[in-house]
């Protein structure tokens, strides 16, 4: 989960709402701004170390199960290259039928691995998408209650002071509120199917 675009432009979202009701006529006060390391948030909160670790593991299976699928193909395509060697690279109609064959399993095989991907995929954009929602109104309250009127993410900002972090009150609080998330994701939505349009009743 190191990729933290997703959640940096939601802070910006949230910097920019933290004044949120101020009369649009109104001067602009001086802004104070409050400062999150997000990539630490995301490694070190609570929720956060214990998806990773299984988010780990379910990455670790589907390698094992990319590589359960490839060697037995490998050794088969080995066999088959030898065959048609040997034919001069003109398989009769049984070898031919042996190589179509083959290359049907490996379609089924490249199609399960593909899946499983898929899968892992979306459970780590899952987690993410659970992490931000809870860790964005974390960060507005802590800000609003620091007087900040701003948050930017640590990754953004070239200088920042150390009166101006609040990470370890956003861990603080994000861990009491999001002890855990969940690391598998809800299964795609199927495109609704169209019904037959019923025909139109006939008039005696």
């Amino acid at each position: 989960m190191s990729n933290t675009k997703t959640l940096i432009a939601a802070l910006a979202i949230a910097g920019a709402s933290l004044g949120a009701g101020t009369a649009a006529a109104q001067a602009l006060a001086d802004a104070k701004v409050a400062v999150v390391d997000v990539e630490r948030v995301m490694r070190d909160c609570t929720a956060c170390v214990a998806a990773n670790t299984q988010l780990q593991s379910q990455r670790q299976a589907l390698l094992t199960f990319a590589q359960q699928q490839g060697q037995p193909l490998q050794t088969e395509q080995s066999s088959l290259e030898a065959a048609v060697k040997a034919a001069n690279g003109k398989p009769d109609a049984a070898l031919t039928t042996r190589i179509q064959a083959f290359q049907g399993k490996q379609q089924t095989a490249q199609r399960a691995v593909s899946e499983r991907e898929q899968t892992f995929q979306r459970n780590v954009q899952f987690v993410q998408q659970q992490i931000a929602q809870k860790m964005v109104p974390v960060i507005q309250q802590i800000a609003q209650q620091r007087g900040a009127t701003i948050a930017v993410s640590k990754e953004n900002t070239i200088f920042s002071a150390a009166s101006a972090e609040i990470t370890d009150a956003v861990l603080t609080t994000l861990n009491q509120q999001l002890p855990s998330v969940s690391v598998t994701a809800p299964p795609p939505q199927q495109p609704a199917q169209q019904q037959p349009a019923q025909p139109a009743p006939q008039g005696r």
